[in-house]
């Protein structure tokens, strides 16, 4: 059965520590066609747990829009390009959207 556009198209969330950092993950990604677009969402407030005490930080998050068969490059990239010592990166699976926009999505991050 061949998949459709939507069954290889990922959205993944990465948090930086700053807007700078995701401006640099971000472009490094698309230079490497690695991923067709991404959106960051600067200045955001994360409450999290680490190492025992809770956290709170000015973030940026990035919305990666990658496919599935690039996802482990991706993952390698923005773990050379970032600087926690475990960043977020989580992949949630694109299970519907404008037809138009996935095949672009796919078209982009194709080598």
């Amino acid at each position: 059965m061949k998949k459709t556009p939507a069954g290889n198209v990922l959205v993944v969330f990465v948090t930086a520590g700053s807007s700078k950092q995701a401006r640099k993950i971000g472009q490094t990604l698309l230079k490497a066609k690695l991923a067709a677009c991404v959106t960051i969402f600067p200045n955001t407030h994360s409450i999290y747990a680490w190492k025992g005490k809770v956290v709170e930080d000015r973030e940026a998050v990035l919305m990666v829009k990658t496919t599935d068969a690039r996802y482990q490059e991706v993952e390698r990239s923005i773990k050379v390009e970032h600087s926690y010592e475990t960043p977020e990166i989580i992949a949630v699976p694109v299970n519907r959207g404008l037809p138009r926009y996935l095949a672009w999505v796919v078209s982009e991050t194709t080598t």
